[in-house]
């Protein structure tokens, strides 16, 4: 299995409504993130900066191209973009990953 790690911003003002909307999560974006055979993700939050991790079922390359192909995450993006400040690799679609330098199995 496959780990994938990403940081990100609530722009100022917006945490309650980016967990608002979370705990709101469409129930299309969960069938593709299963899909994509994403599992145990999570989201962090320290003073408006983001850490989101998750595994990989399928692999990391995987899941980036389903989601890079899914018109329900585009919808979602978009969706966030007013509370969420995200840089994307022009490449994959995706947040660029974060390199592991530490795993304790």
């Amino acid at each position: 299995m496959e780990h994938m790690a990403w940081k990100g911003r609530i722009k100022e003002g917006c945490k309650e409504e980016y967990v608002r909307r979370h705990n709101e999560i469409w129930p299309e974006m969960v069938e593709v993130l299963k899909a994509a055979g994403i599992c145990n993700y999570s989201i962090f939050e320290v003073d408006h900066e983001l850490f989101g991790y998750y595994e990989c079922e399928k692999g990391v390359a995987f899941a980036e191209k389903t989601q890079a192909e899914s018109p329900v995450v585009a919808r979602w993006n978009e969706y966030m973009a007013d509370v969420l400040e995200l840089e994307m690799d022009p490449v994959t679609g995706a947040q660029p990953k974060l390199t592991q330098v530490f795993r304790l199995d």
